[in-house]
């Protein structure tokens, strides 16, 4: 990549990135890797839908709730101009599911995205009626990766700095998401964030990932990190990550009953983790960083595999940049999506260099004001 555009490339990396890899997960999401096998082989392209009779609108490039939510929190950050808080993102982003009519692929019209939603995601419509603090509003939620999911935009306009992404991100997402799910979406803008760095690595990206992670969340990250180090092919990783994340998931493998052990796999925890982005990151250190090995992995891996594809897509594009992306995937995301994200990640490019910008000039009357005092 040029050095002139670095940004640029690395944003726009990073939304078609996640995008595509959403969309090529969408068409099998939460179907187990046996069934994918059974009706794809191994996903390595964007296919077609699973069946004429159950389609929900997913496949031919179509994506899902969580590339249209990383539009919308884009969308709040380039109308504030500026970082967000708990309170900005809360009153900006709801108004934007519920109130706005955007094209959904799926259903085929303009609707509002709210009525897409999942129900973790609805929360957030619910307390902003219930006229909750923004800054507590996620607690009770359902714990899932319904914020993670949507958490890239946090480390675009953080650009190289994971520790302030993790910061911005559990004060936004608190309104939103709260225990491992918050804690997820913190880490995932981190992850973000180190890959925006212009000599970003795997490790560099796993290293800041652990430098933010809490509790189970890290320990999970841990473990599949080190089980990963011994794979090479994303094929043979699916079962040993799947089976080291066994111990720190909530959801069982019947992903629509319990565990079996009489617990509630939505509820708060300082043990265990959300699958999505530990999984993202453990293809992306099996693959080695590749885009396209990263989420192959995530989608073959089943269960939620658009989030994980979306994630491990959004993170190893914004290392890569834009040309680490086959150029028939962007323009099949364009045609079946009826979207153009290129001007979204001009835009983000713009703010990001403002807001890099201030924060320079405040570190130094900072260092001035330090000075005078001695």
């Amino acid at each position: 990549m040029s050095n002139n555009d670095l940004l640029l490339q690395k944003t726009q990396g990073c939304l078609y990135g996640g995008a595509i890899g959403d969309a090529m997960g969408a068409p099998a999401e939460w179907r187990m890797p046996a069934e994918i096998r059974a009706r794809y082989g191994y996903i390595t392209d964007l296919v077609e839908a699973w069946s004429e009779e159950d389609t929900r609108g997913r496949g031919h490039g179509r994506y899902t709730d969580d590339t249209h939510m990383i539009q919308l929190l884009c969308e709040c950050y380039l109308e504030r101009g500026d970082h967000l808080d708990a309170h900005e993102f809360f009153r900006r982003i709801v108004p934007k599911m519920a109130l706005e009519d955007r094209w959904i692929p799926e259903r085929g019209r303009h609707m509002p995205l709210v009525e897409r939603l999942f129900y973790p995601e609805k929360w957030l419509y619910m307390r902003w009626l219930g006229n909750a603090d923004p800054r507590n509003a996620g607690l009770g939620n359902m714990v899932n990766c319904g914020a993670a999911m949507y958490a890239a935009p946090v480390g675009i306009v953080n650009a190289c700095d994971p520790q302030r992404a993790y910061a911005e991100a559990i004060d936004i997402f608190s309104a939103h998401q709260h225990s491992f799910g918050l804690e997820a979406a913190g880490v995932m803008a981190a992850a973000v964030a180190a890959a925006f760095a212009p000599d970003a690595t795997v490790d560099s990206v796993i290293d800041a990932s652990l430098g933010v992670a809490k509790e189970g969340t890290r320990a999970c990250i841990e473990a599949l990190v080190e089980r990963a180090a011994s794979l090479s092919d994303w094929r043979e990783a699916i079962a040993p990550l799947r089976e080291v994340m066994r111990e720190y998931d909530t959801s069982p493998d019947d992903a629509k009953s319990h565990r079996g052990d009489g617990s509630n796999h939505w509820t708060a925890s300082s043990e265990h983790a959300i699958e999505e982005v530990p999984i993202a990151l453990a293809f992306l250190v099996v693959t080695g960083g590749d885009y396209e090995g990263t989420i192959f992995g995530g989608t073959n891996y089943g269960r939620d595999n658009d989030s994980i594809a979306g994630m491990g897509g959004a993170i190893a594009g914004a290392m890569h940049g834009i040309g680490a992306l086959r150029d028939d995937w962007v323009s099949m995301i364009n045609s079946a999506n009826a979207i153009d994200l290129m001007p979204l990640a001009d835009d983000m490019v713009a703010l990001t260099r403002t807001l890099q910008a201030r924060q320079l000039e405040k570190a130094q009357a900072r260092n001035a004001a330090f000075a005078a005092l001695g």
